[in-house]
């Protein structure tokens, strides 16, 4: 039975008459530059013939070839796109056939038919937590039928269920099934054209200065073409704002519809779990591999990092009180937007798709109910789920060049040294992620105000949700302040934004400051009063266990070092303000300001690692190499620029002096801090 018609919402109609009229637009300004282009290497071509005519010589003959030239080449730059094509690289893919994976492939045939639309060409399997639908493209995919490939991550099959896994399918596919969003296919295409004349110039720039390399008289007529074909691109650029933009919005109703194809296969609820749980997944995934990486050193691999992907997945799950059914995490919305408190959006900060958290709204309204079927996880879909991954594993590891014999590590292993690691780098779980991005506070300089508060406090509630909630929703109001004053000083131009679902313009950011000033202002006096509390609760613990100058000695401990960590952080924030120029090309003369200013920071900066060297705190995160390195550059002039070079042996002391300071600083905090809120769990253990 195939899948019904799905009506296109009025905004997506809007969004898709909007994209037509942009690449409309594009085409009506496109002509007129390439009647510009055929005219200036027309009229390039009679002056360099009537010169030659005129006086035939040497000399003639080479202006008249360099217009000729000139011309030429502007026409190459205005039609190099009809023969550019973008392939997919596929070096990291393994190919699956039906005789391979038979219950895989009934299953697309099934997606297929409900969707309507057409079966992949191919179907490919990648090692990470993704799926997508996916075609080499070309100016002529617009007009000639293309077969998509369908790719299909094994990290996304290891965290979703079969059901989850058909609703995923079913989104992909729902891109390409109905003739309402072929137009999205041209719009995509237009924007890959321009963006190819504005960005991908690699081949024309070669041909650019080997033609110019002929003689003089072609270097001179190659600068002309190329100063047109600059003239060009800022024209182009400027229509790409517009048809990009629309592309942009009009991708998003894509996704919405697509959501909603794939949400009349499997129903709503499939595609929302799923949703839900994709970044807690590929936040999984990621933390394996990186866990892997810090052992290429030692040569240390394993045979399928997969299990251990699904272990962190459901041992963070677990630490953040989520449920879990049938071995997999069941993400709320709650959860998801817990530490993203943000209102603001900007209307040039749109991307390809909308938040997870506007598309479950979405698919919640359509409230698509379908009848239920045993769930099972999606990786029985395949024939040897395990030996794929293993496969794919060894495909991962086999990218790296391991120094000695590599020394497989099992899982029981890995979770044994993740376990210890996650414990060793992260705060006392009776905070609740309270401390996770805020510091302790002392009050101690109100002794007899703290006191008063200590009665009948219980510690849980001094670190429920609501507060942790506080606490990120004042970072939010902070940041959405301070890009509110940038609009309003038109550091950020923008003519529109969007403030907890409502329009505003420009000019009213000022408005919106003073609103957020005052809720950020009460929230501020709440977590102070919270602060109070807890400093008091703990202090009143701390006495009855005898244990307050402890209690007061690692309070100002950790004060000192706070107040000490935000002085020597700016003097590394100073520093690579005043070191970005090295990463830039940049004229001689600016080069030797840039150092003049560079040098007066560095006395401060050689000052700051002075005092990192003799200081007790910073003892245990300093290495012997980083000891060594930070007394070779404190003790030395270095010179970084003689001449018209770079002098590289010199700069890489700096950079290594740079990155080392900032490692020591966070270390040593985060170990100051860590033992000041372990000692406080203690006292409530």
């Amino acid at each position: 039975m195939s899948q019904k018609v799905i009506a296109v919402s009025s905004a997506f109609q809007k969004m898709t008459t909007q994209a037509i009229l942009s690449i409309v637009f594009f085409l009506i300004v496109y002509v007129l530059l390439i009647v510009l282009g055929i005219s200036i290497t027309i009229l390039a071509a009679y002056a360099g013939f009537q010169i030659i005519i005129v006086k035939p010589a040497l000399i003639t003959f080479m202006i008249g070839a360099g217009l000729l030239s000139m011309g030429i080449l502007i026409l190459i730059f205005l039609f190099k796109f009809l023969f550019s094509k973008k392939e997919v690289d596929r070096s990291h893919l393994v190919e699956i056939t039906e005789n391979e994976e038979p219950k895989l492939f009934k299953l697309i045939h099934e997606i297929v038919q409900e969707v309507d639309t057409q079966f992949p060409k191919k179907v490919y399997l990648s090692s990470e937590v993704n799926a997508c639908v996916f075609y080499d493209s070309s100016f002529w995919s617009m007009f000639l039928p293309v077969k998509k490939n369908l790719q299909i991550g094994m990290g996304l099959v290891n965290s979703v269920s079969d059901i989850e896994f058909k609703a995923i399918l079913a989104h992909e596919f729902g891109h390409f099934s109905q003739r309402s969003m072929k137009v999205g296919s041209y719009v995509y295409n237009v924007n890959q054209i321009i963006f190819n004349m504005l960005y991908e110039n690699d081949s024309y720039n070669t041909l650019i200065k080997s033609w110019g390399g002929v003689n003089a008289y072609f270097t001179f007529f190659v600068s002309l073409a190329v100063k047109i074909v600059e003239g060009i691109q800022w024209v182009l650029k400027q229509v790409y704002e517009v048809v990009n933009t629309n592309y942009l919005k009009m991708s998003r109703e894509m996704e919405f519809h697509a959501d909603e194809v794939a949400a009349n296969v499997t129903g709503s609820s499939p595609l929302i779990t799923s949703l839900l749980r994709l970044d807690l997944a590929s936040h999984s995934y990621n933390a394996v591999l990186d866990y892997y990486t810090t052992k290429v050193p030692d040569a240390i691999v394993t045979d399928n990092l997969y299990p251990q992907q699904q272990f962190v997945m459901n041992f963070l799950a677990q630490k953040s009180k989520l449920p879990i059914d049938n071995n997999l995490p069941l993400v709320n919305i709650d959860h998801l937007s817990r530490y993203n408190k943000s209102k603001l959006k900007l209307n040039n900060q749109l991307s390809t798709h909308p938040s997870t958290e506007d598309r479950v709204a979405q698919l919640n309204h359509l409230n698509i109910v379908k009848e239920g079927k045993p769930i099972l996880p999606a990786r029985n879909l395949f024939s040897d789920s395990y030996q794929l991954e293993a496969k794919f594993t060894d495909k991962l590891f086999g990218m790296v060049n391991y120094e000695t014999t590599v020394v497989k590590k099992d899982k029981e292993s890995f979770v044994e040294d993740f376990t210890k690691n996650y414990h060793s780098n992260s705060f006392a779980e009776v905070f609740n992620g309270y401390y996770d991005n805020k510091q302790p506070v002392s009050f101690e300089d109100n002794d007899e105000e703290i006191n008063d508060l200590a009665s009948d406090i219980r510690y849980q509630d001094l670190f429920d949700d609501k507060k942790v909630d506080l606490v990120y929703t004042a970072f939010a109001l902070e940041n959405d302040k301070n890009t509110l004053l940038q609009i309003e000083k038109k550091e950020i131009v923008v003519k529109r934004f969007d403030y907890d679902g409502e329009q505003f313009l420009a000019s009213e950011s000022g408005e919106i400051v003073n609103k957020l000033e005052q809720e950020l202002t009460k929230i501020k006096e709440e977590i102070v009063i919270n602060d109070q509390k807890i400093f008091s609760f703990f202090l009143d613990v701390a006495k009855s266990r005898g244990k307050k100058e402890e209690f007061r000695k690692l309070y100002t401990s950790f004060t000192n070092i706070d107040k000490d960590f935000d002085n020597k952080f700016d003097t590394y924030v100073k520093m690579i303000n005043n070191t970005a120029f090295l990463y830039e090309t940049t004229p001689f003369e600016v080069i030797e300001k840039n150092l003049a200013a560079l040098k007066v920071i560095e006395k401060e900066f050689k000052i700051q690692i002075q005092d990192v060297l003799a200081n007790d705190n910073y003892a245990d995160a300093l290495s012997p190499e980083m000891q060594d390195n930070f007394s070779k550059y404190a003790a030395e002039d270095l010179v970084y620029f003689i001449g018209q070079e770079y002098h590289d042996s010199k700069l890489e002391i700096l950079f290594k002096a740079i990155h080392d300071y900032n490692d020591v600083l966070s270390k040593s905090f985060f170990k100051a801090k860590k033992e000041f809120l372990d000692f406080k769990s203690t006292l409530v253990a």
